[in-house]
Protein backbone atom coordinates (compact mmCIF):
# COMPACT_ATOMS: atom_id res chain seq x y z
CA UNK A 1 0.00 0.00 0.00
CA UNK A 2 1.77 3.09 -1.32
CA UNK A 3 0.29 5.46 1.22
CA UNK A 4 2.20 3.65 4.02
CA UNK A 5 5.59 4.19 2.33
CA UNK A 6 5.99 7.70 3.75
CA UNK A 7 7.73 6.91 7.03
CA UNK A 8 7.40 10.47 8.27
CA UNK A 9 3.62 10.34 7.88
CA UNK A 10 3.64 6.95 9.59
CA UNK A 11 5.40 8.51 12.59
CA UNK A 12 2.98 11.42 12.56
CA UNK A 13 0.06 8.99 12.54
CA UNK A 14 1.64 7.03 15.40
CA UNK A 15 1.92 10.29 17.33
CA UNK A 16 -1.69 11.11 16.48
CA UNK A 17 -2.83 7.69 17.67
CA UNK A 18 -1.21 8.16 21.09
CA UNK A 19 -2.49 11.74 21.20
CA UNK A 20 -5.97 10.48 20.39
CA UNK A 21 -5.78 8.03 23.29
CA UNK A 22 -5.53 11.07 25.55
CA UNK A 23 -8.23 13.00 23.69
CA UNK A 24 -10.65 10.07 23.75
CA UNK A 25 -9.83 9.61 27.42
CA UNK A 26 -9.45 12.78 29.46
CA UNK A 27 -10.36 15.01 26.52
CA UNK A 28 -13.76 13.37 26.05
CA UNK A 29 -14.59 14.08 29.69
CA UNK A 30 -13.47 17.74 29.65
CA UNK A 31 -16.89 19.36 29.32
CA UNK A 32 -18.83 16.84 31.41
CA UNK A 33 -16.32 17.01 34.25
CA UNK A 34 -16.78 20.79 34.38
CA UNK A 35 -20.52 20.18 34.56
CA UNK A 36 -20.08 17.66 37.36
CA UNK A 37 -17.71 20.06 39.14
CA UNK A 38 -20.46 22.63 39.54
CA UNK A 39 -20.22 24.75 36.40
CA UNK A 40 -23.73 25.16 34.91
CA UNK A 41 -24.25 24.04 31.31
CA UNK A 42 -24.30 27.59 29.84
CA UNK A 43 -21.14 28.29 31.84
CA UNK A 44 -19.42 25.18 30.44
CA UNK A 45 -20.21 26.25 26.88
CA UNK A 46 -19.07 29.80 27.62
CA UNK A 47 -15.79 28.50 29.07
CA UNK A 48 -15.19 26.42 25.94
CA UNK A 49 -15.96 29.50 23.82
CA UNK A 50 -13.46 31.48 25.91
CA UNK A 51 -10.78 28.87 25.16
CA UNK A 52 -11.46 29.25 21.44
CA UNK A 53 -11.40 33.04 21.71
CA UNK A 54 -8.08 32.81 23.55
CA UNK A 55 -6.70 30.61 20.78
CA UNK A 56 -7.72 33.22 18.23
CA UNK A 57 -5.87 35.94 20.16
CA UNK A 58 -2.70 33.93 20.85
CA UNK A 59 -2.29 32.41 17.38
CA UNK A 60 -0.19 35.24 15.79
CA UNK A 61 2.53 34.36 18.33
CA UNK A 62 2.88 30.96 16.66
CA UNK A 63 4.20 32.55 13.46
CA UNK A 64 6.81 34.53 15.38
CA UNK A 65 8.08 31.39 17.11
CA UNK A 66 7.92 29.20 13.99
CA UNK A 67 9.98 31.60 11.90
CA UNK A 68 12.73 31.23 14.49
CA UNK A 69 12.48 27.53 15.40
CA UNK A 70 10.50 25.76 12.65
CA UNK A 71 7.40 23.60 13.10
CA UNK A 72 8.74 20.46 14.77
CA UNK A 73 9.69 22.03 18.16
CA UNK A 74 6.32 23.77 18.32
CA UNK A 75 4.35 20.57 17.67
CA UNK A 76 6.30 18.95 20.53
CA UNK A 77 5.79 21.97 22.82
CA UNK A 78 2.10 22.11 21.98
CA UNK A 79 1.69 18.41 22.79
CA UNK A 80 3.34 18.88 26.19
CA UNK A 81 1.40 22.05 27.09
CA UNK A 82 -1.93 20.46 26.16
CA UNK A 83 -1.06 17.80 28.72
CA UNK A 84 -0.70 20.42 31.45
CA UNK A 85 -4.37 21.37 31.24
CA UNK A 86 -5.61 18.05 32.61
CA UNK A 87 -4.13 18.29 36.13
CA UNK A 88 -5.62 21.80 36.19
CA UNK A 89 -8.99 20.42 35.09
CA UNK A 90 -9.01 18.10 38.11
CA UNK A 91 -8.77 21.15 40.41
CA UNK A 92 -11.84 23.00 39.08
CA UNK A 93 -14.70 23.41 41.53
CA UNK A 94 -17.31 25.62 39.94
CA UNK A 95 -16.77 29.04 38.36
CA UNK A 96 -13.66 30.67 39.82
CA UNK A 97 -9.91 31.29 39.44
CA UNK A 98 -9.13 27.61 38.72
CA UNK A 99 -11.46 27.66 35.73
CA UNK A 100 -9.86 30.87 34.45
CA UNK A 101 -6.33 29.40 34.66
CA UNK A 102 -7.54 26.25 32.91
CA UNK A 103 -8.94 28.29 30.03
CA UNK A 104 -5.67 30.21 29.62
CA UNK A 105 -3.47 27.09 29.57
CA UNK A 106 -5.89 25.25 27.27
CA UNK A 107 -5.89 28.17 24.83
CA UNK A 108 -2.08 28.30 24.70
CA UNK A 109 -1.59 24.55 24.33
CA UNK A 110 -4.33 24.05 21.75
CA UNK A 111 -3.08 26.99 19.70
CA UNK A 112 0.48 25.73 19.51
CA UNK A 113 -0.50 22.14 18.87
CA UNK A 114 -3.33 22.24 16.34
CA UNK A 115 -2.00 25.13 14.27
CA UNK A 116 1.45 23.59 13.91
CA UNK A 117 0.27 19.99 13.60
CA UNK A 118 -2.03 20.76 10.65
CA UNK A 119 0.72 22.75 8.90
CA UNK A 120 3.25 19.99 9.63
CA UNK A 121 1.03 17.17 8.35
CA UNK A 122 0.15 19.15 5.23
CA UNK A 123 3.80 19.86 4.44
CA UNK A 124 5.06 16.30 4.93
CA UNK A 125 2.17 14.28 3.49
CA UNK A 126 1.55 13.15 -0.10
CA UNK A 127 -1.25 14.87 -2.01
CA UNK A 128 -1.92 11.83 -4.20
CA UNK A 129 -2.43 9.64 -1.12
CA UNK A 130 -3.96 12.28 1.15
CA UNK A 131 -7.32 10.60 1.64
CA UNK A 132 -5.65 7.26 2.42
CA UNK A 133 -3.24 8.82 4.90
CA UNK A 134 -5.94 10.77 6.72
CA UNK A 135 -8.22 7.74 6.69
CA UNK A 136 -5.47 5.60 8.24
CA UNK A 137 -4.90 8.28 10.86
CA UNK A 138 -8.57 8.52 11.76
CA UNK A 139 -8.95 4.72 11.83
CA UNK A 140 -6.10 4.54 14.35
CA UNK A 141 -7.70 7.32 16.39
CA UNK A 142 -11.01 5.44 16.36
CA UNK A 143 -9.39 2.19 17.51
CA UNK A 144 -7.65 3.79 20.50
CA UNK A 145 -10.89 5.68 21.08
CA UNK A 146 -12.40 2.37 22.18
CA UNK A 147 -9.93 2.06 25.05
CA UNK A 148 -9.51 5.68 26.16
CA UNK A 149 -13.03 6.46 27.39
CA UNK A 150 -13.43 3.08 29.11
CA UNK A 151 -10.25 3.50 31.11
CA UNK A 152 -10.89 7.15 31.96
CA UNK A 153 -14.52 6.56 32.94
CA UNK A 154 -13.42 3.75 35.25
CA UNK A 155 -10.57 5.83 36.69
CA UNK A 156 -12.77 8.84 37.39
CA UNK A 157 -15.27 6.66 39.19
CA UNK A 158 -12.87 4.50 41.21
CA UNK A 159 -9.59 6.45 41.52
CA UNK A 160 -10.79 10.04 41.34
CA UNK A 161 -10.12 12.94 38.95
CA UNK A 162 -6.52 13.61 40.03
CA UNK A 163 -5.21 10.19 39.04
CA UNK A 164 -7.41 9.98 35.94
CA UNK A 165 -6.34 13.33 34.53
CA UNK A 166 -2.70 12.97 35.59
CA UNK A 167 -2.67 9.77 33.52
CA UNK A 168 -4.02 11.71 30.54
CA UNK A 169 -1.17 14.20 30.91
CA UNK A 170 1.36 11.34 30.98
CA UNK A 171 -0.06 9.87 27.76
CA UNK A 172 0.35 13.23 26.03
CA UNK A 173 4.01 13.34 27.07
CA UNK A 174 4.46 9.93 25.42
CA UNK A 175 2.70 11.24 22.29
CA UNK A 176 5.55 13.71 21.76
CA UNK A 177 8.17 10.95 21.36
CA UNK A 178 7.47 9.92 17.71
CA UNK A 179 7.82 13.56 16.64
CA UNK A 180 11.46 13.50 17.78
CA UNK A 181 12.28 11.23 14.80
CA UNK A 182 10.61 13.43 12.16
CA UNK A 183 12.28 16.26 10.19
CA UNK A 184 11.84 19.91 10.97
CA UNK A 185 9.96 22.17 8.54
CA UNK A 186 11.33 25.72 8.37
CA UNK A 187 9.00 28.67 7.89
CA UNK A 188 9.70 31.46 5.41
CA UNK A 189 10.12 34.97 6.72
CA UNK A 190 7.53 36.30 4.28
CA UNK A 191 4.72 34.76 2.20
CA UNK A 192 2.52 37.58 0.86
CA UNK A 193 -0.17 35.47 -0.83
CA UNK A 194 -0.74 32.97 1.98
CA UNK A 195 -3.86 34.60 3.46
CA UNK A 196 -5.67 35.08 0.16
CA UNK A 197 -5.03 31.44 -0.75
CA UNK A 198 -6.55 30.31 2.55
CA UNK A 199 -9.99 31.94 2.32
CA UNK A 200 -11.90 28.96 0.89
CA UNK A 201 -10.58 26.72 3.67
CA UNK A 202 -11.19 29.40 6.30
CA UNK A 203 -14.87 29.32 5.38
CA UNK A 204 -14.88 25.53 5.42
CA UNK A 205 -13.30 25.43 8.87
CA UNK A 206 -15.68 28.08 10.22
CA UNK A 207 -18.66 25.99 9.11
CA UNK A 208 -17.11 22.86 10.61
CA UNK A 209 -16.36 24.64 13.89
CA UNK A 210 -19.94 25.87 14.23
CA UNK A 211 -21.36 22.41 13.51
CA UNK A 212 -19.00 20.58 15.87
CA UNK A 213 -19.61 23.01 18.72
CA UNK A 214 -23.29 22.05 18.65
CA UNK A 215 -23.52 18.40 17.66
CA UNK A 216 -20.23 17.54 19.40
CA UNK A 217 -19.73 19.67 22.51
CA UNK A 218 -23.33 20.49 23.40
CA UNK A 219 -24.12 16.86 22.70
CA UNK A 220 -21.59 15.64 25.26
CA UNK A 221 -23.50 17.49 27.97
CA UNK A 222 -26.81 16.10 26.73
CA UNK A 223 -25.47 12.53 26.63
CA UNK A 224 -23.95 12.81 30.11
CA UNK A 225 -27.26 13.99 31.54
CA UNK A 226 -29.18 11.28 29.66
CA UNK A 227 -26.91 8.64 31.23
CA UNK A 228 -27.56 9.88 34.76
CA UNK A 229 -24.25 11.77 35.12
CA UNK A 230 -22.37 8.46 35.20
CA UNK A 231 -18.74 8.70 34.06
CA UNK A 232 -18.65 4.93 33.54
CA UNK A 233 -21.76 4.88 31.34
CA UNK A 234 -20.53 7.94 29.43
CA UNK A 235 -17.19 6.25 28.77
CA UNK A 236 -18.95 3.09 27.61
CA UNK A 237 -21.09 5.06 25.16
CA UNK A 238 -17.98 6.76 23.76
CA UNK A 239 -16.22 3.41 23.37
CA UNK A 240 -19.21 1.92 21.55
CA UNK A 241 -19.15 4.86 19.16
CA UNK A 242 -15.44 4.30 18.49
CA UNK A 243 -16.14 0.69 17.50
CA UNK A 244 -18.64 1.94 14.91
CA UNK A 245 -16.15 4.33 13.35
CA UNK A 246 -12.91 2.28 13.43
CA UNK A 247 -12.99 1.11 9.78
CA UNK A 248 -15.14 3.69 8.00
CA UNK A 249 -12.58 6.48 7.71
CA UNK A 250 -9.96 4.32 6.02
CA UNK A 251 -12.47 3.08 3.46
CA UNK A 252 -13.74 6.57 2.67
CA UNK A 253 -10.21 7.95 2.34
CA UNK A 254 -9.46 5.36 -0.36
CA UNK A 255 -12.73 6.25 -2.06
CA UNK A 256 -11.83 9.95 -2.21
CA UNK A 257 -8.38 9.24 -3.67
CA UNK A 258 -10.04 7.24 -6.46
CA UNK A 259 -12.04 10.28 -7.55
CA UNK A 260 -15.37 9.78 -5.76
CA UNK A 261 -15.24 13.11 -3.94
CA UNK A 262 -18.73 14.27 -4.90
CA UNK A 263 -20.31 11.06 -3.59
CA UNK A 264 -18.20 11.37 -0.44
CA UNK A 265 -19.65 14.84 0.16
CA UNK A 266 -23.20 13.49 0.02
CA UNK A 267 -22.29 10.63 2.33
CA UNK A 268 -20.38 12.80 4.81
CA UNK A 269 -22.78 15.73 5.05
CA UNK A 270 -25.88 13.56 4.76
CA UNK A 271 -24.72 11.39 7.65
CA UNK A 272 -23.86 14.52 9.65
CA UNK A 273 -27.32 16.01 9.16
CA UNK A 274 -28.98 12.71 10.11
CA UNK A 275 -26.80 12.48 13.22
CA UNK A 276 -27.74 16.02 14.26
CA UNK A 277 -31.44 15.22 13.95
CA UNK A 278 -31.06 11.96 15.89
CA UNK A 279 -29.23 13.75 18.69
CA UNK A 280 -31.60 16.73 18.79
CA UNK A 281 -34.66 14.50 19.00
CA UNK A 282 -33.39 11.54 21.03
CA UNK A 283 -31.13 13.02 23.69
CA UNK A 284 -33.68 12.56 26.49
CA UNK A 285 -33.87 8.77 26.13
CA UNK A 286 -30.76 6.82 27.28
CA UNK A 287 -31.09 4.09 24.64
CA UNK A 288 -31.70 6.53 21.79
CA UNK A 289 -28.92 8.74 23.10
CA UNK A 290 -26.39 5.89 22.96
CA UNK A 291 -27.46 5.05 19.40
CA UNK A 292 -27.25 8.70 18.37
CA UNK A 293 -23.82 8.93 19.94
CA UNK A 294 -22.60 5.91 17.97
CA UNK A 295 -23.77 7.55 14.76
CA UNK A 296 -21.43 10.44 15.48
CA UNK A 297 -18.37 8.19 15.10
CA UNK A 298 -19.40 7.47 11.52
CA UNK A 299 -19.81 11.20 10.91
CA UNK A 300 -16.25 11.88 12.10
CA UNK A 301 -14.95 9.01 9.96
CA UNK A 302 -16.78 10.35 6.90
CA UNK A 303 -16.43 14.11 7.36
CA UNK A 304 -12.77 14.31 8.40
CA UNK A 305 -11.23 12.74 5.25
CA UNK A 306 -13.66 14.63 3.02
CA UNK A 307 -12.88 18.04 4.55
CA UNK A 308 -9.24 17.58 5.47
CA UNK A 309 -8.22 16.11 2.11
CA UNK A 310 -9.24 19.45 0.61
CA UNK A 311 -7.69 21.58 3.33
CA UNK A 312 -4.35 19.75 3.54
CA UNK A 313 -3.87 19.81 -0.24
CA UNK A 314 -4.82 23.48 -0.33
CA UNK A 315 -2.30 24.08 2.42
CA UNK A 316 0.50 22.16 0.70
CA UNK A 317 -0.03 24.19 -2.49
CA UNK A 318 -0.13 27.51 -0.64
CA UNK A 319 2.77 29.94 -0.18
CA UNK A 320 3.21 28.80 3.46
CA UNK A 321 1.55 25.87 5.20
CA UNK A 322 1.84 27.48 8.65
CA UNK A 323 0.30 30.81 7.65
CA UNK A 324 -2.41 28.84 5.91
CA UNK A 325 -3.05 26.83 9.11
CA UNK A 326 -3.08 29.97 11.25
CA UNK A 327 -5.79 31.44 9.02
CA UNK A 328 -7.91 28.29 8.79
CA UNK A 329 -7.66 27.54 12.52
CA UNK A 330 -8.79 31.11 13.18
CA UNK A 331 -11.84 30.35 11.05
CA UNK A 332 -12.56 27.24 13.15
CA UNK A 333 -12.23 29.27 16.36
CA UNK A 334 -14.64 31.94 15.14
CA UNK A 335 -17.18 29.37 13.97
CA UNK A 336 -16.84 27.21 17.09
CA UNK A 337 -16.94 30.07 19.59
CA UNK A 338 -19.95 31.62 17.84
CA UNK A 339 -21.86 28.34 17.91
CA UNK A 340 -21.04 27.76 21.58
CA UNK A 341 -22.11 31.26 22.62
CA UNK A 342 -25.39 31.05 20.70
CA UNK A 343 -26.04 27.62 22.25
CA UNK A 344 -25.19 28.95 25.73
CA UNK A 345 -27.59 31.85 25.19
CA UNK A 346 -30.37 29.48 24.18
CA UNK A 347 -29.85 27.31 27.26
CA UNK A 348 -29.66 30.33 29.54
CA UNK A 349 -32.97 31.53 28.07
CA UNK A 350 -34.58 28.20 28.92
CA UNK A 351 -34.46 26.47 25.52
CA UNK A 352 -34.07 22.67 25.53
CA UNK A 353 -30.76 21.03 24.74
CA UNK A 354 -32.25 19.70 21.50
CA UNK A 355 -32.60 23.23 20.14
CA UNK A 356 -28.92 23.97 20.85
CA UNK A 357 -27.86 20.71 19.17
CA UNK A 358 -30.02 21.46 16.11
CA UNK A 359 -28.03 24.67 15.51
CA UNK A 360 -25.40 22.39 13.97
CA UNK A 361 -27.57 22.08 10.85
CA UNK A 362 -26.53 25.60 9.86
CA UNK A 363 -22.89 24.52 9.82
CA UNK A 364 -23.55 21.28 7.95
CA UNK A 365 -25.51 23.15 5.27
CA UNK A 366 -22.65 25.59 4.78
CA UNK A 367 -20.13 22.72 4.65
CA UNK A 368 -22.21 20.96 2.01
CA UNK A 369 -22.27 24.03 -0.24
CA UNK A 370 -18.52 24.62 0.08
CA UNK A 371 -17.52 20.99 -0.45
CA UNK A 372 -19.84 20.53 -3.41
CA UNK A 373 -18.22 23.48 -5.14
CA UNK A 374 -14.80 21.98 -4.66
CA UNK A 375 -15.50 18.38 -5.63
CA UNK A 376 -17.50 19.47 -8.68
CA UNK A 377 -14.23 20.76 -10.19
CA UNK A 378 -12.68 18.61 -12.97
CA UNK A 379 -9.26 18.53 -11.27
CA UNK A 380 -8.10 15.50 -9.26
CA UNK A 381 -7.77 15.74 -5.52
CA UNK A 382 -4.05 16.34 -5.85
CA UNK A 383 -4.97 19.69 -7.41
CA UNK A 384 -7.59 20.49 -4.80
CA UNK A 385 -6.67 24.16 -4.54
CA UNK A 386 -7.67 24.90 -8.12
CA UNK A 387 -11.23 23.70 -7.68
CA UNK A 388 -11.80 25.20 -4.27
CA UNK A 389 -10.36 28.59 -5.29
CA UNK A 390 -13.38 29.07 -7.58
CA UNK A 391 -15.45 29.75 -4.47
CA UNK A 392 -13.89 33.19 -4.36
CA UNK A 393 -13.91 33.59 -8.13
CA UNK A 394 -10.14 33.48 -8.35
CA UNK A 395 -10.12 31.37 -11.50
CA UNK A 396 -12.17 30.60 -14.60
Amino acid sequence: MAFFRNNTVNLLNLHYGVHSLALSGGGAFFAVFLLQAGVPAPGVLSALAAILAGRFCVRPLVLVLAKRWGLKPLVIAGTVITGLQYPLLAQVRGVGPDLFVLCVVSSLGDTLYWTCYHAYFAALGDSEHRGHQIGAREAMAAIVGIVGPLITGWALTTLGPKIAFDATAAVLLLAALPILATPNVPIARTAPAALSQAWPSILMFAADGWAWSCYGLVWQIALFLALGRSFTAFGGAMALAAVAGAISGLLLGRWIDRGHGQKAVWLAIGSAALCVLMRALGYGNPVLAVIANASGALVVAFVTPTVMSVVYNQSQRSACTLRFAIATEAGWDVGGASGLLVAAGLLQAGAPLGAAIALALLGTAASFALLRRHYRAPTPLSAAGEGLARILGREG
